[in-house]
């Protein structure tokens, strides 16, 4: 029964994976990439499985786990899936909520009853997810927004090797990149398509929010903020607010407003809470790299003082750290190296915007793009001082970033090229 199911189930995924690449072929502008990028993704998975990792097997692990528990006793698996305990005869697991890592085992466990425990089937569904979820923006951008490099999207989420390596395969970041890039591709579409929202969308961004708050919910509300600041504006240009400067200013009030409701809404999001746990991580993790490359800050307490003195610091440093004599071991010299280009391509995209050639985006939608790094990179940069550690988290900052930063008339001259 298990493989008939299993038999099925794949059937159906490739009939279905079949009929979007045929689909998407015909997308104006970017169709003939999609077959070249989707090979190259799925070759990268296989070597990210070559080379698992300790948290990977763990996932896979716990993952067969569930799904025994589902065949055996499938009332005890939807009471698994709905807590924050596995309970078995024989090992349990306890988390204690908003545990990212058990809702990735808990996916795990539903996709092995297509994948029968494959680790490599399960790589391959979380590669091929991420892959469609960066795809609806690769093919939205540039009817949206005609006058765009239209090679900035692809290179930005699938060819930038630290982000296609890291979103390939059993990593959280597949999961959360493909989400939080299929979230902003419908976004775009509802505020600047100019076509009737449908219900469906409206479910499916649904379903996209909750699952990115529970990967990783501080990421994930990030983008959520800088999104709705996105429409506030939208709605303001409709009512004739057009000037730059109150756009700033409705961002600015809606970060403040947002930070206050939702401090009083949850307790993770107030100050001092955040503050702790800021510190906590860094400590903690500043133990453990104290013979490998890291980051450390002079008198960094949980105070606002403390937290906006050492902000630009934390965030050039999850831009351009590790630098290429920092180690010489292959993995930070090849991020040593990466962080060079993109370190270039920062310069050269402040030179261009010094010069009014910063691109074609519309000023609203880079604003918001903007905050929502810019504060990502602070809080990557002042919660993760192991620079191996930092290169994995800054996953679901860099295809944003990048996607900026190829937008000036000079990369554009380039890419054009």
């Amino acid at each position: 029964m298990r493989i008939l199911l299993a038999v099925g189930l794949n059937t159906g995924l490739l009939w279905l994976l079949w009929r979007w690449v045929r689909q998407q072929q015909q997308a104006a502008g970017v169709g003939q990439f999609i077959l070249p990028l989707l090979a190259l993704k799925l070759v990268i998975t296989l070597a990210t499985v070559v080379l698992l990792t300790e948290d990977a097997r763990y996932f896979q692990y716990w993952g067969i786990a569930l799904t025994d528990q589902l065949w055996t006793a499938p009332t005890a698996w939807v009471g698994t899936l709905l807590g924050d305990e596995f309970h078995a005869p024989d090992r349990q697991l306890i988390y204690h909520g908003y545990s990212n890592t058990f809702f990735l085992i808990k996916i795990l466990s539903a996709l092995n009853l297509a994948s029968l425990g494959s680790v490599w089937l399960n790589a391959m569904y979380l590669s091929v997810f991420c892959f469609v979820g960066c795809w609806q923006l690769v093919r939205k951008l540039p009817p949206l927004f005609p006058d765009t490099p239209i090679l900035a999207v692809p290179i930005s989420f699938l060819l930038w090797p630290s982000v296609l390596y890291w979103t390939s395969g059993l990593t959280k970041e597949s999961v959360l990149v493909g989400t939080l890039a299929w979230l902003t591709a419908l976004v775009l579409g509802w505020l600047y398509g100019g076509r009737p929202v449908h219900a469906w969308s409206v479910v499916g961004a649904v379903v996209l929010v909750v699952v990115a708050f529970k990967m990783r919910y501080f990421f994930a509300v990030l983008l959520f903020v800088a999104l709705l600041g996105l429409a506030v504006i939208r709605v303001g240009e409709r009512l004739g607010v057009r000037r730059r400067g109150m756009q700033v200013t409705l961002v600015v009030l809606l970060l403040v407003g947002g930070g206050f409701v939702l401090s009083e809404v949850n307790s993770i999001f107030r100050f001092n809470r955040f503050s702790s746990q800021l510190l906590r991580n860094y400590y903690s993790m500043l133990e453990q790299s104290r013979h490998k490359p890291h980051i450390e800050y002079e008198h960094l307490a949980p105070t606002w003082q403390s937290v906006v003195t050492n902000a630009p610091a934390a965030a050039l440093n999850t831009v351009v750290r590790p630098w290429p004599w920092e180690s010489l071991r292959w993995n930070y010299l090849t991020v040593s190296l990466e962080n060079l280009v993109l370190l270039a391509l920062l310069l050269t995209a402040m030179a261009a915007v010094a010069r009014g050639r910063g691109g074609r985006l519309p000023f609203a939608l880079v604003l918001v793009l903007v905050v929502y790094c810019l504060g990502l990179a602070i809080l990557l940069g002042l919660t993760t001082p192991n620079l191996g550690t930092l290169n994995r988290y800054r996953t679901v900052l860099l295809p944003f970033l990048l996607l900026l930063l190829l937008q000036n008339d000079y990369v554009r001259r380039v890419l054009k090229w």
